[in-house]
């Protein structure tokens, strides 16, 4: 049988169980910030769709090393304001990091990728087959 893997409290004696998911959802490194994704693939290419709204292009970077592709961004926002003897100062900070094993029969030198409407398209050519293959008959003698 296979041990049981649990999280741990990590809530104050004086905090009641009642708050311990909301806690934990919030201030968890497992927040929502990683990007769905949908994998498809044809007779041509793999395609991968992230969703990745209100990220800036030069914000987002795809790396292959070996059979690994992995795509990253991270980005910063300060926002300072001062009205009528006020002044109010925000900043933001996010990042996220996915990685892919690609399989081998993937032309790594001819991926590409595509940012529009916040979806980040990444298409994987597969490499050619060899279209030539002759199917022949072979007589036993």
């Amino acid at each position: 049988m296979l041990p049981t893997i649990t999280r741990r409290s990590f809530r104050p004696f004086y905090m009641p169980d009642i708050f311990d998911d909301a806690f934990f959802q919030v201030f968890s490194s497992k927040s929502s910030s990683i990007p769905a994704v949908n994998i498809r693939e044809d007779e041509k290419n793999f395609t991968l769709d992230l969703a990745i709204p209100g990220m800036d292009k030069k914000d987002l970077k795809i790396d292959m090393n070996e059979n690994v592709l992995t795509i990253s961004a991270e980005t910063s926002k300060d926002s300072e304001d001062k009205h009528n003897g006020y002044q109010r100062k925000e900043f933001s900070y996010s990042a996220f990091s996915r990685s892919f094993d690609v399989p081998e029969k993937v032309t790594g030198e001819k991926i590409e990728a595509n940012y529009k409407d916040g979806v980040l398209t990444v298409t994987l050519p597969k490499k050619d087959e060899e279209k030539n293959q002759i199917t022949r008959k072979i007589e036993i003698s």
